[in-house]
């Protein structure tokens, strides 16, 4: 595949091959090396099934983008899935009509499928799911019931609990942090609880003073998600949570946000903590938020017996 501007374009030098595009196209946006890894698996994908057809990539159209999401929807992938995919998709030829390779998007004009805002597919936690996951961590040594903690406390993505390095543990204002860099490489910090704290230093004692990344393998590598994943699988399983072989370590943030909505933090500070763009995303992730007792008019109601007497 070969790119070059269109006739009359700026003088933009040609990028040669679909992988040249790609990675210009990631390095040009502010992104994390897991969604990198997921962007460039999705442009592949797109490729593969355009070659496969005899579809040249920078002709096809609206109709081609719809036969090819209605075949990743007979894999039976979930509409959030698709979308995703399709999302990637639609900035890959954002950035070649940047460029002026193509005239249109042809994501645009596309058939997108329906994701649902007040729906997720991540199977959450209650409170006493995530008291009973963490009593099976501390029996998983210091470094797993660090990781769980995390999770569970703080409601991190897993990407960014793997990518913490060990100067990324601080002192802010009478407050012990973490930073990192959060989705769409925003720079973020969180406060540590007392008890993300306490199972941190007790990690640290064990781990040593040498610089690198926080969490470690037992030969020094940095511990990947998969481990992070099988990690909450295992100690879900041993604490007899019955959805234990369909959770992941984001049941851990839903059920962060799901449980701060109950205790009354305001929707905007969830979402602050949680690094969302959309409260409409963070109001997704509180699974409660349906409850008859969160109901306003019982607000309203005690509200008005209080000033009126009755």
């Amino acid at each position: 595949m070969q790119v070059v501007p269109r006739q009359g374009g700026g003088a933009v030098a040609p990028l040669g091959a679909a992988e040249q595009v790609t990675e210009a196209w990631l390095l040009n946006r502010r992104l994390s090396e897991h969604t990198r890894a997921a962007y460039r698996r999705d442009v592949a994908g797109w490729l593969a099934w355009c070659a496969g057809r005899g579809v040249d990539p920078l002709r096809a159209s609206f109709l081609d983008v719809n036969a090819y999401a209605r075949g990743l929807e007979s894999q039976s992938l979930a509409a959030s899935t698709v979308a995703r995919k399709l999302s990637g998709l639609s900035s890959w030829y954002d950035f070649l009509v940047k460029l002026r390779a193509v005239d249109l998007n042809p994501v645009g004009g596309a058939d997108r499928p329906y994701v649902s805002r007040d729906h997720s597919v991540t199977v959450g936690l209650t409170p006493e799911e995530v008291d009973a996951l963490l009593v099976a961590a501390d029996a998983a040594g210091p470094r797993n019931r660090a990781v769980i903690t995390l999770l569970a406390d703080l409601g991190l993505r897993v990407g960014e609990v793997v990518g913490l390095d060990l100067a990324d543990v601080g002192w802010e204002r009478g407050h012990r942090t973490v930073r990192f860099v959060g989705k769409g490489g925003r720079p973020r910090r969180r406060v540590l609880t007392a008890g993300a704290g306490a199972a941190l230093d007790d990690y640290l004692a064990s781990r040593g003073p040498d610089d690198g990344p926080l969490f470690v393998t037992a030969s020094g590598g940095r511990i990947d998600r998969h481990a992070v994943f099988r990690l909450v699988r295992r100690l879900a399983k041993e604490a007899g949570i019955p959805a234990a072989e369909r959770l992941s370590p984001h049941s851990l943030r839903h059920a962060f946000a799901t449980t701060a909505r109950a205790e009354g933090v305001p929707l905007e500070d969830v979402q602050d903590a949680m690094g969302h763009a959309d409260p409409r995303t963070t109001r997704r992730y509180d699974r409660d938020r349906h409850n008859l007792d969160r109901d306003p008019a019982y607000t309203i109601a005690a509200a008005r017996v209080r000033r009126v007497g009755g």
